[in-house]
């Protein structure tokens, strides 16, 4: 399934144009690198409803965005 973004510097453009990009975040209450780095890689959290994301248009502007998606859809 693809879908496309609408880049306020290029317009609507296909999400293969884009790399998404995360809030890096650590859990601290587990014990050794390579379980923190298991969990943050693997356990994430997918909530439904209105999610905020970054996303960095690759193969345009080069510039990062901040989009509203909302899950459900």
């Amino acid at each position: 399934m693809s879908f496309h973004i609408d880049c306020p510097h290029c317009g609507r453009r296909p999400v293969e144009e884009f790399f998404y990009g995360e809030v890096a975040s650590e859990n601290e209450s587990i014990a050794g690198a390579d379980a923190r780095n298991l969990d943050r890689v693997f356990m994430l959290d997918n909530p439904e409803g209105i999610a905020t994301e970054r996303w960095f248009h690759a193969y345009g502007c080069r510039r990062w965005l901040t989009l509203r998606r909302d899950t459900r859809k």
